[in-house]
């Protein structure tokens, strides 16, 4: 299955509106991260995207849930070209951290999920450090937070079918990481931005 046919066919089963709050489209090299709650964020977010930004763009995903399966592994690897990073068993020779810098090169865009797994609460979740990282290695990139909203009850966790709803998405303004900002008050600024998204 082609990319734009997938991309169309994720806007036409959530119906997904998208707004872009003090910021644009734009092709430059970018990491984009987002609340998580649902196995269809990562396809919707990339999908929300214009085709010549989408076409730099590439997700950051769970070895252990999408090379599971020929299906999954394919739409993961040959469709999204995915990066799957490990969950479990992380070692010196598979740092996700090395694997993500290796893959945004020279000028290539991520989706990150700062949350790690799902979050089935209401609220954005507390982030983990991937993204802090990220930020001090690559402190020429922007940040640009997302804002999912409704994507949860498309696709509920446990479920196999998605039900069709309408579903938002929200780009933010673009951050980085502050001269001298500490890891724990850069990853608090970058959760409340989305938590700003949310209210908007």
């Amino acid at each position: 299955m082609k990319a734009p046919v997938l991309a169309a066919a994720a806007r036409a089963l959530t119906g997904a509106s998208i707004r872009w709050v003090d910021c644009q489209a734009d092709p430059r090299q970018r990491v984009y991260f987002a609340n998580h709650t649902s196995h269809l964020d990562a396809w919707v977010l990339w999908a929300a995207l214009p085709a010549e930004v989408r076409d730099l763009t590439r997700p950051v995903a769970a070895m252990d849930y999408w090379a599971a399966g020929a299906v999954r592994r394919y739409l993961a690897t040959r469709v999204f070209h995915a990066v799957l990073v490990e969950r479990t068993t992380v070692t010196k020779e598979n740092n996700p951290l090395d694997l993500l810098l290796k893959a945004m090169g020279d000028g290539h865009s991520l989706i990150f999920f700062p949350e790690g797994g799902r979050n089935p609460g209401p609220d954005v979740g507390e982030f983990k450090c991937g993204l802090y990282h990220l930020a001090r290695s690559r402190p020429d990139v922007e940040l640009v937070p997302v804002y999912l909203e409704n994507l949860n009850r498309v696709l509920p966790k446990g479920e196999f079918l998605p039900v069709p709803l309408l579903c938002r998405i929200t780009f933010g303004a673009p951050m980085h990481l502050r001269h001298g900002e500490s890891k724990g008050a850069f990853l608090e600024r970058a959760r409340q931005s989305l938590c700003a998204l949310k209210e908007r």
